[in-house]
């Protein structure tokens, strides 16, 4: 589906970069100084690149390549800022958090309902640390294997969206199913690119196991056969308390 948002039909957005005027000297003064002056902390504790792919919870014939920028807050959770591509044009199109199946274990079942299992697409070789040798990032795919994620899309750029255009979207992983497994084409590009083999990867990952028991109200469309989605509704607002 299209995107409905007016352009002017420059060529820079018809590649997809939002509608724009040049950018100020002012702002690139302030961009300069600030890059100077302030620490940006939260970003440097980034210190990992992922790169994956997902699918959408209400539509699963859409898949898209995802890159996350991850952030260890400790051994049992990971936030990440994903983007759709690593390059200095690449989109930040959503959000995912991943916590360990012994935290997983402890949601109530609701909220258990909107995460994802990784087991499939670490020991697929769909996930991958693009330029990390494999055996390096072994350890770091073992333990992977037995997280959970909830990715939530806010930039639907696949449809051609100029600008970050509705509700967010809640993303599901590739799985051993034929309705969620990644179309060909999108590996083979991913590949080409990093000059890597997501089959060769398979087969050198057969050791990586998923955890003991997988939970099974994660991935909750594979029982239920039923998508998880989000729709923007009004709502009465609560009044604010006046205190004499």
């Amino acid at each position: 589906m299209a995107s409905t948002y007016p352009t002017n039909g420059t060529n820079a957005e018809k590649n997809g970069i939002p509608p724009r005027k040049p950018l100020s000297l002012g702002s690139q003064m302030l961009d300069k100084g600030a890059q100077m002056l302030q620490s940006l902390t939260p970003i440097k504790q980034m210190s990992q690149h992922a790169c994956t792919f997902a699918l959408y919870s209400q539509d699963m014939s859409r898949h898209i390549e995802t890159h996350h920028f991850i952030t260890r807050i400790n051994q049992d959770f990971l936030q990440c800022a994903v983007y759709d591509s690593d390059d200095t044009s690449g989109r930040l199109i959503g959000v995912e958090y991943i916590v360990s199946d012994r935290v997983f274990d402890t949601l109530p079942p609701d909220e258990q309902k909107l995460w994802h299992s990784h087991a499939y697409e670490i020991q697929s070789g769909l996930l991958v640390h693009p330029r990390v040798p494999e055996m390096v990032a072994k350890p770091e795919l073992e333990n992977m294997a037995k997280t959970y994620g909830k990715f939530w899309c806010t930039w639907q750029t696949d449809r051609g969206d100029k600008l970050p255009i509705g509700p967010p979207s809640l993303m599901m992983s590739p799985q051993n199913d034929i309705q969620c497994m990644v179309k060909p084409e999108l590996v083979k590009k991913r590949d080409d690119k990093y000059n890597i083999s997501t089959a060769a990867m398979r087969g050198s990952r057969t050791d990586i196991m998923g955890p003991g028991r997988l939970n099974g109200m994660a991935d909750y469309w594979r029982e239920h056969k039923k998508c998880l989605e989000v729709n923007v509704e009004s709502a009465e607002m609560k009044k604010m308390t006046i205190f004499p």
